[in-house]
């Protein structure tokens, strides 16, 4: 058949030819920087999950209860392979705490560590007394001021570890009662150029102010000042709100202020139980081990069994703010089971204070 097409039409079929295959590669090199880019997008998202789960994360200090050590809205990093990672609990969506897939637990375990928990380490955890699982569960960080086996207590709110007292830390804070000469006021204002805080007062002249040791010695040298010592609860002083915290643990004292000598429990432990220290264990036994703990009358029952002996599964750590009159901590709700571990502060990357950075704080290292 002969091709009726003139010189002319052939070179314009020519021309959109040559259009159209220019257009399918402008596609095809456009579609392969998308993919390039998405492969990068999701490769760099799964390396940082996995990062965050298994060196460190990221740590938000939403309240006072670490100050001065911490100040709210501090960021920090946080070391997971100091005391060891774990492997995934449950199937969750990164970087979403909570966003987990409801009722799915994986077997998991933890991975080698750097070095187990010290004495006075600063670290994060996921907080015992939430009923959901052990990864769901609300970070908190805290100091870990006795470790398993010690022996604690606490005597006109002050600690004391294996029979000595804590070490001060630079950073540690209580409420002190202050006492003014007559018609003298304190004001907030000179209490926050010292470096302490005015928090309430009973008259006119008592005050109630949250200081380190460090400014109270400075304060108790005012001339002003006719008397200051800590506000501390009687020991047979019973506070409502302390022993209905969360979890029973509370239940076994009378107020956070006092606390007899108990032991920080350990793997191993053999311990019997008795109306004394029946809520120091009650969480432990029942919440955290996970077995069926009853009383009746004086008869104790565990997993259906009769006996009030029981040995300790796991390690624990008590664990208290630095601002102690400020703190929701282990005096509360109990001590700190090891496979809730998360990690170890190590520094103060970011920190903002109503919407303006502090960069005085960026890369704080944390002691």
């Amino acid at each position: 058949m002969k091709d009726d097409k003139t010189p002319e039409d052939q070179d314009k079929s020519s021309y959109w030819q040559k259009k159209k295959a220019k257009v399918e590669e402008e596609n095809k090199k456009a579609k392969s920087w998308l993919r390039e880019w998405l492969d990068a997008i999701l490769f760099a998202f799964v390396a940082a999950a996995i990062l965050r789960a298994f060196l460190f994360g990221s740590y938000k200090i939403p309240t006072p209860s670490m100050e001065k050590t911490l100040m709210t809205g501090d960021l920090l990093i946080v070391s997971n392979i100091t005391y060891g990672p774990r492997t995934p609990m449950a199937l969750c969506i990164p970087f979403i705490q909570g966003a987990c897939v409801p009722g799915v637990k994986l077997p998991w375990t933890r991975l080698p560590g750097l070095r187990d928990v010290e004495r006075n380490d600063i670290f994060v955890f996921n907080v015992p007394w939430e009923v959901k699982p052990v990864s769901q569960k609300t970070n908190y960080i805290k100091r870990a001021v006795a470790l398993p086996g010690d022996t604690m207590s606490i005597k006109d709110k002050v600690l004391y570890i294996n029979g000595e007292r804590e070490k001060e830390h630079e950073g540690l804070q209580k409420h002190y009662v202050l006492k003014m000469a007559d018609r003298i006021r304190l004001s907030s204002a000179k209490m926050e150029s010292v470096g302490g805080e005015l928090v309430g007062y009973d008259n006119n002249s008592t005050y109630i102010v949250n200081m380190t040791d460090q400014v109270a010695e400075q304060v108790r040298s005012w001339a002003e000042i006719d008397t200051m010592y800590l506000n501390v609860m009687d020991p047979n002083a019973v506070d409502r709100n302390y022993t209905q915290s969360q979890g029973d643990f509370s239940r076994a004292f009378n107020n956070p202020d006092q606390m007899r000598e108990i032991v920080v429990p350990f793997e191993g432990q053999q311990i019997e139980l008795n109306d004394e220290n029946w809520f120091v264990y009650k969480d432990i036994i029942e919440r955290y081990e996970r077995n069926e703990l009853r009383r009746e009358g004086d008869k104790i029952f565990i997993n259906g069994e009769e006996t009030n002996t029981y040995t300790i599964q796991q390690n624990y750590y008590f664990g208290m703010g630095d601002n102690r009159d400020n703190s929701m901590d282990s005096r509360f709700w109990g001590f700190v089971p090891e496979d809730h571990l998360i990690g170890k502060a190590t520094i103060v990357w970011f920190s903002i204070k109503d919407w303006v950075p502090q960069f005085d704080r960026v890369f704080t290292l944390i002691d």
